[in-house]
């Protein structure tokens, strides 16, 4: 069997996951299923097959149906037209809210300008 026939690489492929590592432990974890059965990232896309999907991070899954199996990583556009998108639209404002309200929280260290207003207003330098 072709290593272009993997459910994980066909995932990787249209750019549903970032990269086929991602892929292939969404499917070893049974995330990714089809027909209520958990895949293998050994298992073979066909056209028609509806496949549910985690998002990578956050909650959430996406629901879309496999129109073609292609064979290398394509741009978006061509991307898209190897699967048709069947996830409601809730579903995708809840993963809008959840990296918002996890972008809030991500400020990371703080900058020259934060340490020097904190020294003001702990009294430090004055």
């Amino acid at each position: 069997m072709p290593d272009s026939d993997r459910i994980d690489k066909w995932l990787w492929a249209v750019r549903l996951f970032k990269t086929r590592a991602i892929a292939a432990e969404m499917c070893a974890a049974g995330k990714v299923k089809r027909a209520g059965h958990a895949l293998k990232a050994a298992s073979t896309p066909h056209p028609g097959d509806v496949l549910e999907i985690p998002f990578p991070e956050g909650p959430g899954l996406r629901h879309i149906v496999v129109t073609a199996v292609i064979q290398k990583r394509v741009g978006g556009p061509e991307a898209r037209a190897c699967f048709e998108e069947r996830t409601s639209e809730e579903v995708f404002e809840g993963q809008r809210q959840w990296n918002l309200a996890r972008a809030e929280g991500m400020r990371g260290r703080p900058t020259k300008k934060d340490r020097r207003e904190m020294n003001r207003i702990r009294g430090f330098f004055e």
